[in-house]
């Protein structure tokens, strides 16, 4: 399969599976979000098994591309309140537009792995810069463990994420987040 194809039929999918949940995620509507003729999704990824993969790998690859550019493109926090300030860009970013899309896909995949050991391999949090900048920060404030705090406070970030999904907020409150990075550093 094409590099371009490839990456033209996982976006797809992410947001068939975003717009109509697992249930709707077939090689027919991917196809049409695609704009494909029918049948094309289906000659390149034969089961739902190697669409989901597709879909996980490349949903992941975005993510990682998206923390990577903010931690390279952020200076290290020197205060909470600068913290807090780029958990909530981030927190903002998956809450809506093009990020809502994949925080909703990125979740349903996430219930999926749960019984796919395939694909909750490809869905383990990996290193990225926005995650070191996190860690930085901590270290910077003399944060005993560094890593696990670290792993922490973003795991509650995305708790948050989850829970405001629903609900169609365009934001964390920011005195959640307050409160997590005054945690992250008790």
């Amino acid at each position: 399969m094409s590099e371009e194809r490839r990456v033209l039929l996982a976006d797809a999918a992410i947001e068939v599976l975003a717009e109509h949940g697992m249930r709707g995620l077939t090689h027919r509507a991917v196809d049409r979000a695609a704009g494909l003729p029918p049948g094309t999704t289906s000659a390149y990824l034969r089961t739902r098994a190697a669409l989901l993969t597709a879909l996980v790998r490349r949903l992941v690859e975005r993510d990682q591309a998206e923390l990577q550019a903010a931690g390279e493109r952020t200076p290290l926090p020197r205060t909470p309140a600068e913290l807090t300030d780029g958990l909530a860009a981030l927190t903002t970013a998956r809450l809506t537009g093009e990020g809502r899309l994949r925080s909703l896909a990125r979740y349903a995949c996430v219930l999926e792995s749960v019984r796919d050991p395939e694909l909750r391999e490809i869905l383990v949090p990996r290193e990225n810069a926005g995650r070191d900048v996190v860690r930085a920060f901590l270290a910077a404030h003399g944060v005993p463990d560094q890593e696990a705090r670290t792993l922490s406070l973003l795991a509650c970030v995305d708790g948050l994420v989850l829970e405001h999904l629903p609900t169609g907020a365009a934001a964390v409150p920011r005195e959640a987040l307050e409160g997590l990075v005054a945690a992250a550093l008790r």
